[in-house]
């Protein structure tokens, strides 16, 4: 007898009172309950209306594939299908399931990274809103005792400074006794440099050809990388950088570790410079300001004053010998001659042949010119006396990233976009040019060292020529990668003795060139 339902011989089968049909029970079971009706006669039935039958113990018969070899190899081969679908479905789900992990991980390290800098970037934070609190009182107290007229916390009250009839504001000038100031250093200077003797200690050449990659430190932040200027102290041997990210670094190489990072500036730091006097330091932003840093006891630096007399991005800030008046170069087309302790802007210069702006700016070793280079590829040459503008050099290409002059006082060395053009200011004349790099590649730095033996230049890579005269061949001694991977090395300057190289580029590191096993760390 069959199931009635399921047309199989049932195992627990029951019978229905109602219609006499047998069932198996756990099917009628389950049909009673969803429908509450007999599924063939579709009279209502309950589980009281099912009884039970007794019946003996049997042995289910074979089914009809099992009864030949033929049919139990075909069972064989859909068990084995089954088994070998199972299995494949098996595998795609591992293979799912580890790409799954994998991307889990993935996420899961990449959310670390992000929370490790961002807990960096927070203590950074809460370490400069502590710099800031502690130097907001100092302020206050400097602020009391300078002249309250001129002076209020670092910035020069606008209010007290009269306007001329243009509107301009009124410089009291560069009066007589600082133009005597003037003279005798640059009288002194002189007289020393027709003595001067190329010092024992500088570096040879050959170990200049010898120079590699010593360290590499991160001073910058990683959200905005990218050191645009640098400058040494040569006799504490500390090197300073300005960024991208609005802050100078001042840095020891000799313990490899940072000493202070001043923040104040809201926009990049465009140029750098230490005063080798009084513990000083001067930084140049394209916020339109220039700061003037005072160093303390406990090596922190705080600001002394801001200096606002600037209407566009301040390009250049240079020292003059004295160490104790500076000049700034702008965009706006003038530049600005500052008395250092009072920061009191004497003079400022704008030239009307020309509506160009500053985009560098340096003094003379002897200290009585001053060359700045233009954005429309002008080079021009002041005599800072009179603030008259003596002598023009054209022939660039773009605007003019950089000038120095060479410690003899006979040559100047200007960068732009088209390389670097070497000036004989005896003649007033371009006698040697430099094209290093192709016509998309700009040079952004040019740097004599401080005997004036070495020139460096800075731009997809890092160059360093013998200074000869102008009739001699200039040679290219060394040429350093850009490490970076940028292509853009930004700004280069020679170590004391030319011991070492300390280049800049727009990635966030510091980079030392020198000779393997010298003083300072090898490694960051």
């Amino acid at each position: 007898m069959n199931c009635s339902m399921s047309g199989e011989v049932p195992e627990e089968p029951v019978v229905s009172k109602k219609s006499g049909l047998l069932f198996e029970k756990r099917l009628i079971e389950r049909h009673v309950s969803d429908y509450g009706k007999c599924p063939i006669t579709g009279e209502p039935l309950t589980m009281d209306d099912i009884v039970p039958i007794q019946t003996g113990k049997i042995v289910k018969p074979r089914p009809v594939q099992a009864a030949s070899i033929p049919g139990m190899l075909g069972m064989f081969q859909i068990e084995w299908d089954g088994l070998m679908l199972s299995n494949f479905a098996l595998e795609q789900q591992l293979h799912t399931a580890r790409q799954e992990l994998s991307h889990a991980l993935y996420q899961h390290d990449a959310a670390c990274r992000v929370i490790a800098r961002l807990k960096k970037e927070r203590d950074e934070a809460r370490s400069l809103l502590a710099q800031s609190e502690r130097q907001i009182p100092m302020s206050m107290s400097t602020a009391t005792a300078v002249n309250a007229s001129a002076l209020s916390n670092g910035k020069r009250a606008a209010e007290d400074e009269e306007l001329g009839p243009n509107g301009k504001k009124l410089r009291p000038g560069i009066s007589a006794s600082i133009i005597t100031e003037l003279t005798d250093c640059n009288a002194a200077l002189s007289q020393q440099r027709k003595k001067r003797q190329i010092p024992t200690s500088l570096a040879p050449i050959d170990a200049v050809e010898r120079y590699t990659q010593l360290s590499s430190y991160p001073l910058h932040k990683t959200n905005k990388p990218g050191i645009l200027s640098a400058d040494i102290y040569y006799s504490k041997d500390i090197i300073a950088t300005g960024g991208v990210d609005a802050n100078a670094v001042l840095f020891d190489r000799q313990s490899g570790q940072i000493l202070s990072t001043l923040s104040g500036h809201s926009k990049k730091v465009t140029s750098v410079k230490f005063v080798t006097q009084d513990d000083l330091f001067l930084t140049a932003s394209a916020d339109k300001t220039v700061r003037v840093w005072q160093g303390s006891d406990n090596e922190n630096y705080n600001c002394r004053h801001i200096l606002k007399d600037h209407t566009a991005e301040v390009q250049a800030v240079t020292v003059h010998a004295t160490n104790n008046y500076f000049v700034t170069a702008s965009l706006d087309n003038t530049w600005c001659f500052y008395d250092l302790s009072s920061g009191l802007c004497l003079t400022q210069v704008a030239d009307a042949s020309g509506s160009e702006g500053y985009t560098s700016a340096a003094f003379h070793p002897d200290g009585l010119i001053l060359g700045t280079g233009t954005s429309e590829a002008l080079v021009k040459i002041w005599d800072v006396k009179s603030q008259a503008n003596v002598a023009r050099f054209d022939g660039h290409v773009g605007a003019v990233t950089a000038i120095s002059f060479s410690e003899n006082g006979y040559f100047l060395a200007t960068a732009a976009h088209d390389g670097v053009k070497l000036w004989d200011l005896r003649k007033l004349r371009n006698f040697r040019t430099f094209t290093p790099y192709d016509s998309n590649t700009a040079t952004n730095s040019v740097e004599f060292d401080h005997s004036g033996n070495y020139l460096a230049i800075a731009g997809s890579d890092i160059r360093v020529y013998q200074v000869a005269n102008v009739k001699s061949e200039w040679n290219c001694i060394k040429t350093f990668p850009d490490l970076s991977g940028t292509g853009k090395a930004t700004c280069v300057k020679f170590g004391p003795d030319a011991k070492y190289l300390a280049v800049g580029s727009m990635d966030r590191n510091l980079r030392i060139f020198g000779l393997p096993g010298d003083d300072g760390p090898m490694e960051s």
